[in-house]
Order: C-alpha cells, then sequence, then structure tokens
C-alpha cells in the first residue's frame, strides 16, 4: 500500500528528535482511500454539463457525411505511459453541439446523442462511449466532425461511467470517493471550438490532478501553442510532499490525496474542493495571517495595481476588520480558508463594480501565495514569481503542483493568472483557425 507507506516514512521523519515525553498530541490526517460504488453519483458543479436533448434520438449524426464542415477538429494523442497499465487507455470526447444539446464523439469519429431523461435519479449511459488507445509510444489520430462547446477529452485507465439526468450530463467526480470510476485514474482537458471564437482549450489543476496529461495546439500557419503539464511523476512527489507538510504543521494536506483500493497514490484534490468534502478541515489555518495582514495595512496602504484602466487603487483596513479600496463600491471583509482557497466567496465574491473586479484576483492571489507581507508586498502583484510560497501560511498544494509543472503552466487555483506585466502561468491554449489539437497521457514526448 504505496501511498499510506510513504505518509508513514514522512511522519517518521517528522518524529525523528522527539522524545517520549512530548508526544504528538493528536493522530495526523492522512490520505483518502477510494471505495467505488456502482450508482453512487454525487452532482457538482465541477462534475455536471447543463444540457439539452434531441428527444430520445440514439442514432449516430451523420455529420461525416457533409463533404466539408468548418467546424472539424483533428487530435491526436500520444500515449506516453509508462507499465502494464499504458496499453489499456480510453479517451472520452463529449460537450455541447451548436444547438446546446449533449453529444458525445465515439470511435468512429462520429457525433452520438444520448438519450435523455426526465428523471432526477441519473441514468447510465449504456452506449460503448470509449475510444481505445493504443500502446504506450503510439498515436491515435481522430477527428471531431463538428463545433463542440463547453467540452472535455477525459483520458483514463480504465473504463468511465457517464450518466444522464434532468437538465444535462453528470460526468466523473474526484471529490466522491465512492463514485462508480473513483478507482480508475483519470483526468481531462477542457475545450470549446465554437463558430465565432475558434478553439479554446486548458489544462488546469484548479480542482485535481489525476492522469498526467499535456498538450500543444497548431494553427494552420504552423505556429505551435503548449502547455506541457506536469511530470509523469507528479502525483507520487506531490502526495509525499503533502504528507510531509502534514507532519509539519499538523493539518489535513495528506488527506488531499486519494488512493487506489489497493493503497497507491491516484489523484489530489486541491484544498478547496477537499474542503468541499470537510467543512472544517483548514478553518484556522490562516486566522493569524489574516489578522497580521489587516494590521499592516491599517495605516500604511495596500497599492492594488489593476492592471487596467483604474491604475493604481489604495486599500487600508483602519484597524478594522474591513479592508476598503478607493473606487471600489463594496469592502473586503477577513476572508476564511474556504474564502481564500475557492476566491469566489465572502470577500472574494466579485458583486460590486469595474474595481472590485480588478481587485479580488489579485487579493486573493496575493492571499494564496503568502506574499502580502513580505517586502514590496505592499503593491499586488509586483512580486516575482520565485517570491511566491516563500512563507507559511500559503497554498501549499498550489507550491507542489508548481514545482511539478514541465514548463510553469497550469492554474493551481482560480486566480493562478494574477502575475506582473510580462509572467504568464497560465494553461491556456487559443487560436481561430486551429489545424490540430495534440494531447500527451503519461507525462511529455521526450
Amino acid at each position: 500500500m504505496r501511498g499510506f507507506a510513504q505518509l508513514a516514512a514522512a511522519l517518521a521523519a517528522f518524529m525523528v528528535g522527539q522524545t517520549l515525553a512530548s508526544p504528538v498530541a493528536r493522530s495526523l490526517p492522512g490520505p483518502v482511500q477510494v471505495t467505488p460504488k456502482k450508482g453512487d453519483v454525487v452532482i457538482t458543479p465541477q462534475n455536471f454539463l447543463n444540457g439539452t436533448w434531441k428527444g430520445n434520438e440514439t442514432a449516430k449524426s451523420d455529420a461525416l457525411n457533409t463533404a466539408a464542415i468548418s467546424g472539424t477538429l483533428p487530435i491526436e494523442i500520444v500515449n506516453n505511459l509508462a507499465g502494464s497499465a499504458s496499453g489499456s487507455i480510453n479517451a472520452y470526447i463529449q460537450g455541447q453541439d451548436t444547438t446546446g444539446a449533449i453529444v458525445f464523439v465515439l470511435a468512429d469519429g462520429s457525433f452520438y446523442y444520448p438519450p435523455g431523461t426526465s428523471s432526477g435519479v441519473p441514468v447510465q449511459i449504456s452506449e460503448n462511449l470509449a475510444i481505445p488507445l493504443g500502446a504506450q509510444g503510439t498515436t491515435t489520430t481522430l477527428t471531431i466532425p463538428n463545433y463542440l462547446i463547453s467540452g472535455r477529452v477525459y483520458l483514463a485507465v480504465g473504463d468511465l461511467a457517464f450518466y444522464m439526468v434532468s437538465g444535462g450530463l453528470v460526468q466523473p467526480s474526484a471529490t466522491n470517493p465512492s463514485d462508480a470510476s473513483a478507482n480508475v485514474n483519470w483526468g481531462f482537458i477542457e475545450l470549446t471550438n465554437s463558430p465565432t471564437a475558434g478553439l479554446f482549450t486548458n489544462i488546469s489543476y484548479v480542482d485535481f490532478i489525476g492522469l498526467i496529461l499535456g498538450m500543444s495546439v497548431t494553427s494552420s500557419d504552423g505556429t505551435v501553442q503548449t502547455a506541457l503539464g506536469l511530470t509523469s511523476s507528479a502525483v507520487q512527489d506531490i502526495c509525499t510532499k503533502l504528507a510531509s507538510q502534514t507532519a509539519s504543521d499538523g493539518y489535513p494536506w495528506a488527506s488531499l490525496c486519494q488512493t487506489d483500493t489497493s493503497g497507491a497514490y491516484l489523484r489530489v484534490l486541491s484544498p478547496n474542493d477537499y474542503i468541499s468534502t470537510d467543512g472544517s478541515a483548514f478553518s484556522d489555518y490562516w486566522t493569524s495571517y489574516i489578522s497580521q495582514v489587516y494590521s499592516t495595512y491599517a495605516s500604511s496602504p495596500l497599492t492594488i495595481n489593476t492592471q487596467n484602466t483604474p491604475g493604481d487603487v489604495t486599500c487600508t483596513t483602519g484597524g478594522s476588520a474591513i479592508l476598503t479600496c478607493e473606487g471600489s463600491d463594496v469592502t473586503f471583509a477577513e476572508p476564511t480558508a474556504g474564502d481564500i482557497f475557492g476566491c469566489n466567496s465572502g470577500p472574494f465574491a466579485v458583486t460590486g463594480n469595474a474595481v472590485d473586479t480588478a481587485i479580488v484576483p489579485r487579493l486573493c492571489a496575493a492571499f494564496n501565495r503568502g506574499t502580502l507581507l513580505l517586502s514590496g508586498g505592499n503593491v499586488q502583484p509586483s512580486l516575482s514569481a520565485d517570491s511566491y510560497y516563500t512563507t507559511s501560511p500559503c497554498n501549499y498544494y498550489s507550491k507542489f503542483v508548481h514545482q511539478n509543472e514541465v514548463d510553469g503552466k497550469g492554474y493551481a487555483f482560480s486566480y493562478d493568472d494574477v502575475n506582473p506585466d510580462g509572467e504568464n502561468a497560465s494553461g491556456e491554449l487559443t487560436s481561430t483557425d486551429a489545424s490540430l489539437l495534440s494531447i500527451t497521457v503519461g507525462g511529455p514526448s521526450t
């Protein structure tokens, strides 16, 4: 049981130098082992795609019978996954067509519209939705036959279960350890290929890390954009570091990791997603730091560089638990741990004017990176990436994710694209005339 063994090693390392007279006061959190159950379906915003359906039509689309469709998108998927599982990978491609109907791409390259339902109880799609990949070192090619909106390309070492329910599509859930697909190593990239804006595709770790993926987009002029993703051993490495962090501070970083039924590390949840399963987790993690920040900027101003029309905005607390910023029509109360990790609730729920819209991402990013009390941290953003995560508390999940990124690209929290002008940590690739989407599984090609 590899995952638990590594946690034990980290805890043992922590105990070096401890004496019997000063034992650890409480048991420390560890990884969560999945317990998959058929039909155990939890619907969350992360795994639900709202959409319509074409009656109970289950026939394959005849889109490929059209001589030329401007929305076609060639895809190639390279299998770099080492080990015995490398020959059992399936792709699942789904989203909405331009009418808003839920659609999948099948192995023969055709659109498939699953039958809809008016039931509030999820009904598993019985059609074979899997697109099998070749063995390690091979490339599988296919073409999405038409525009696809709010889409995902799932890759899985095994089979995934998808369900229809009244209102749309239920996809595998990373946060539910009893999900029917919980014991499967899977991940996805997001894509939208629309007739108005072209191709948008994204590799993100805002919610979780699973099967290691990377991608590139080639435009018709030959330009290639890349987001190489994480190292092949990223899940293992990150979970080992999270276990050490738990041993150091006692917070449930180790519990962000899920292990499969044999005990091997499988995926890593973000703190925000983990809090959705345990509301008390990290509840006091930021308390002291928040108090110091609000005390520091009681009289000495915090400057927010909006990097847009409002320019520099000055903020102060005046010694209160409320941060007030010039030009904003809302104020910013002290955030909770959930507010900081999620960046979309409490004071970080954007409800005000353009100044508020600019302040929220920059302020929340500064909390996650732990830069508000550093020298130069009184201007946000201003410090370069080598200053991020250099003090505690900070978002250690984000820190360890970035340490394992091959090219530094890929969000680890919602506003990870907030940086001084000229820096870019985004995992987004866009093209108005994409000619090829390439995806790698198991780490970048060498």
